[in-house]
């Protein structure tokens, strides 16, 4: 929930307006991150570590070629998080915790995927509670949304927010949904935790990486993508704006504004999803694109930033 005194009234606010408004904390943290050593895990690990935090990782799957092991503020725990117990005792003593443990797409479309995630993210948040452990981020997905692994793409309009209704019908997308649904339960019986729920798109190294010719078969990700620095930044600014910025839990959605295609964002709505209205004032206004990112600016200080 946002607290009202930093609610924006004028969804138009610059930087420089909002900025002020913002402190992140000054005091290093011990900050668990699970799936460190997934892609999305590494990146976010090393961000982590360059802002000079220590970082406590785990993860089913050992790597040795990572840029990180030997760095006396990492720490790695080898753990099966969907065990209560074990997930409980390695986040013992940390001050934030960054979940990032999950299969990261369908695979077969049938239960795996679905069942690891929704415990694995379950375990992690009830551990929290147990411990006291009160700054938490979740990695969840722009395919809350029914889009690329969807039957076919459905969206009710833009650009996209997070008041935009959330449709999965494939597993993966539901599982991302659930732990969206499990932050809001239990921010309700231990109303002190903070959960950010980070709705990624494709997690790439540049926007060159995110081209792809076949733009009807990629409409599903409305041309989208996130540059992985840019993601591993939002993750961090969800577990140290300080507290009384906002409680509760709230979801984000963090996309590039531009998109990972040569034609302009309108043309493409015009040819893929012509009955797709467009939100007043969006067009008029000058921004472009199909996601609407200004919360995530508004209440983590966070704006996409092409970093390589």
């Amino acid at each position: 929930m946002e607290t009202p005194q930093n609610k924006s009234s004028n969804s138009e606010h610059s930087l420089s307006q909002i900025f002020p408004l913002f402190h992140l904390t000054a005091l290093a943290m011990k900050i668990a991150i699970t799936g460190c050593n997934g892609g999305v895990g590494r990146r976010v690990v090393l961000w982590v570590l360059k802002e000079g935090h220590t970082v406590v990782g785990a993860d089913c799957a050992i790597a040795q070629d990572t840029d990180f092991y030997n760095n006396p503020a990492f720490s790695f725990h080898p753990v099966d998080l969907k065990d209560f117990d074990t997930t409980l005792k390695v986040f013992e003593g940390c001050d934030a915790i960054i979940q990032l443990a999950a299969f990261a797409q369908p695979m077969d479309y049938k239960t795996k995927v679905h069942n690891d995630n929704v415990v694995i993210t379950w375990n992690v948040l009830r551990a929290a509670a147990e411990l006291g452990i009160y700054r938490v981020a979740l990695a969840s997905s722009v395919n809350v949304l029914r889009g690329v692994f969807s039957t076919e793409p459905i969206f009710h309009y833009f650009p996209i927010d997070e008041n935009h209704p959330c449709e999965p019908d494939e597993p993966y997308g539901l599982s991302k949904l659930i732990a969206e649904m499990q932050a809001n339960t239990i921010v309700r019986r231990y109303p002190s935790m903070r959960i950010a729920s980070i709705r990624i798109h494709w997690f790439v190294p540049t926007r060159a990486r995110a081209y792809r010719q076949d733009y009807f078969h990629t409409r599903g990700d409305l041309w989208g993508y996130v540059q992985m620095d840019s993601a591993a930044d939002a993750f961090l600014r969800a577990v140290t704006v300080e507290m009384d910025h906002w409680t509760g839990h709230e979801t984000f959605f963090i996309v590039a504004p531009q998109l990972a295609a040569d034609e302009d964002w309108l043309e493409l709505k015009e040819k893929y999803f012509p009955d797709v209205p467009v939100k007043p004032g969006w067009i008029e206004s000058g921004t472009k694109g199909f996601f609407d990112c200004r919360k995530a600016e508004r209440l983590l200080g966070w704006v996409h930033t092409d970093y390589a």
